[in-house]
């Protein structure tokens, strides 16, 4: 069943015209510029230095090839992402393709994923606005710990003898965090932010979605990446030339303390950039955003044809916009986690994540870094845990339909989309209350989809040899660009396996 319509328009000739209908990309980088960046690629940063920095390069920029090559079909034959990929030939359970079942498993881990997210926004609110006097005094002694280990870690930068005194009060303070009983702020938050987003999710519309992702993901990224050139300011903590280049050349870090940092790395590079479920559901917002509907339904026209080409194009401009917001933005995070977690031997975890992470703010701006975090990561963090459930319900409703638990027409998938969109914080919240260990889960989910990446490699080699439309055929180089992608996607997704296997062996 095809979803485009009859209705249909001709695509911008010129590039401001073209700038006025990019907006997927724009929800993609909302849904991508969160625990990717914030959280996993920071603890790769904070866990390996500089050396995986072309790891996380190689894994924003290598994904928009495919991402477009999935638009391309979605375009051409009126279908959703979900039934194409169920196309591709192979082994097939229940009358569903093994691509079908690969991201089966892969949503339910990303739901996972959802639950650290949602554990993250509720530590940003108890860190910021806590509920309990408990919450207040864990706080205020945590805050103090976190302020006067990066005093000490800059006084022994520089050399100062005042060092050797602020890490004594540090050990006092270990003490005296150690006799706090854990305050209920964080899940207090938790329940608060999941059944408002529930709400909120009822109502919510794409222009809406667009404008609030646009909002909370650019504050932020600006912060960021004007924190990590003003960090070049300060001898103590400036990333030097040899360090950055050092981060370039491929190489693999060493384990430490028995744990290989590229275990991390490998499931960041399933998250950072596109993720695998990113990929699979930013057509679903293109043919919201309209550019399906603007093309029309496929047929042997000279008309079609050009509309079709037309509307690719600015397809293509949304897909490369986002690539370059994100891969900025997750080099940034990157390059802020090694230059100063990874100096200070923070590695973000547990209840402390967010309280860690905001340590990479301190260099810069001081007390403020804890307020100018916090609020940074509510927007960030929040901003994912509200696309990516808006943005999954559409897929996991066309799943449900391709699986034939609901009716397959129009009024179904909507009435579907809105009450997974409604339940999907809620399910987030369960998880969140029952594991309790949100970059463990983030990273489980990023394995997850960097192996699932090995399957959307080999999917859109399908789409472009055997299921294309022969008038929108790309070019040679685009061709290229198709095969290094995919490439890139079987090697990860093998490796990451075979990295899995490896440590189970092990124990």
């Amino acid at each position: 069943m095809s979803l485009l319509s009859n209705v249909v328009f001709q695509p911008p000739v010129t590039l401001r015209g073209s700038l006025a209908y990019l907006g997927p990309g724009i929800i993609l980088a909302s849904s991508i510029v969160g625990s990717g960046e914030l959280i996993a690629a920071t603890t790769v940063g904070a866990e390996a230095g500089f050396v995986l920095l072309w790891l996380i390069v190689l894994g924003c920029a290598i994904k928009v090839a495919a991402q477009i090559e999935i638009g391309r079909t979605t375009l051409t034959w009126g279908r959703t992402p979900l039934q194409a990929f169920d196309t591709v030939p192979g082994p097939r359970m229940a009358g569903r393709g093994w691509v079908y079942w690969g991201w089966a498993i892969m949503t339910a881990l990303v739901v996972v994923q959802q639950g650290g997210i949602l554990a993250g926004v509720s530590q940003t609110l108890a860190g910021g606005i806590p509920l309990t006097a408990a919450g207040r005094e864990w706080n205020r002694v945590h805050d103090e710990a976190a302020a006067v280990r990066i005093a000490a870690a800059t006084a022994s930068r520089r050399g100062e003898d005042a060092a050797a005194g602020l890490y004594d009060r540090l050990t006092v303070l270990g003490k005296e965090k150690h006799g706090l009983t854990p305050p209920i702020d964080g899940t207090l938050w938790a329940i608060v932010v999941a059944i408002a987003t529930s709400c909120f999710l009822a109502y919510g519309r794409y222009g809406l979605i667009e404008r609030f992702a646009i909002v909370l993901v650019g504050g932020f990224t600006l912060i960021t990446v004007a924190a990590l050139v003003m960090l070049q300011f300060d001898p103590a903590w400036a990333i030097t030339r040899a360090e950055l280049l050092s981060g370039l050349v491929p190489s693999i870090p060493p384990a430490v303390g028995g744990r290989s940092p590229l275990v991390a790395a490998l499931a960041t590079f399933g998250i950072i950039g596109v993720g695998a479920a990113e990929l699979m559901f930013y057509p679903y917002w293109c043919l919201e955003k309209g550019y399906g509907r603007a093309v029309g339904p496929r047929d042997d026209s000279p008309e079609w044809a050009a509309r079709a080409r037309g509307w690719m194009r600015v397809l293509q401009l949304d897909a490369w916009a986002s690539m370059v917001v994100y891969t900025v933005v997750t080099v940034a995070f990157y390059l802020l986690g090694a230059a100063t977690l990874g100096r200070l031997g923070l590695l973000p975890e547990g209840d402390e994540m967010v309280r860690s992470l905001s340590a990479m703010y301190a260099p810069v701006f001081g007390d403020w870094a804890a307020n100018v975090f916090l609020g940074g990561a509510f927007c960030v963090l929040y901003s994912t845990l509200f696309a990516a459930a808006d943005g999954n319900s559409r897929i996991v409703a066309d799943g449900l339909a391709l699986a034939g638990v609901i009716a397959g027409d129009v009024t179904s998938r909507k009435r579907w989309t809105k009450r997974v969109a409604i339940t999907w914080p809620l399910g987030a919240l369960i998880l969140a209350l029952v594991i309790r260990a949100p970059v463990a889960m983030v990273l489980a989910s990023g394995m997850a989809q960097a192996i699932m990446l090995a399957a959307i490699g080999v999917s859109v080699l399908f789409f472009r040899y055997r299921d294309a439309d022969p008038r929108l055929v790309p070019s040679r180089w685009w061709d290229a660009l198709l095969w290094i992608s995919s490439l890139g996607f079987l090697i990860v997704g093998t490796w990451t396996v075979w990295q899995k296997a490896a440590d189970l062996f092990a124990r």
